[in-house]
């Protein structure tokens, strides 16, 4: 399964419009210190928050299979940019009702996180660059 992605700057700013699959639409932005206007999350925000999002979907759809009652279930991720490796701490938040081993296999299904298990396979990149002609203005009435 292949996902696509794609961004531009809105109007000349450090905002961007991302277009995800071709169906959603997210924004970022950088911080006033940075020169942005901190409208959105910096892009590197965005990991620790698909980090969260993952583990707290896998375990909310583990759940509602099974039964389980999960409200309040909830995924902290502080993502240590600056340390060799990155590193990406996942605090998972479950509801004392569930039993033991409900609480152990909701552990061992947060960790099937896609996203998680592609941060630890790794990546390879490939990068092209494209020098797209300039659009036209169009011609005016005389």
């Amino acid at each position: 399964m292949s996902f696509t992605a794609s961004a531009r700057p809105l109007a000349g700013t450090l905002r961007h419009e991302i277009d995800v699959n071709e169906r959603h639409t997210i924004i970022t932005d950088e911080p006033a210190k940075l020169g942005g206007t901190d409208s959105g999350p910096a892009p590197h925000e965005l990991l620790p928050a698909m980090v969260a999002a993952c583990v707290s979907t896998m375990v909310t759809l583990y759940a509602r299979r099974h039964g389980w009652p999960v409200e309040g279930v909830r995924a902290d991720v502080a993502y240590e940019a600056e340390s060799t490796p990155r590193r990406i701490a996942v605090r998972l938040h479950l509801p004392d009702s569930l039993s033991a081993e409900q609480v152990e296999r909701l552990r061992r299904v947060a960790g099937t996180c896609p996203v998680r298990r592609a941060f630890e396979a790794g990546f390879a990149f490939e990068e092209d660059l494209v020098l797209d002609a300039p659009v036209p203005e169009p011609a005016r009435a005389a």
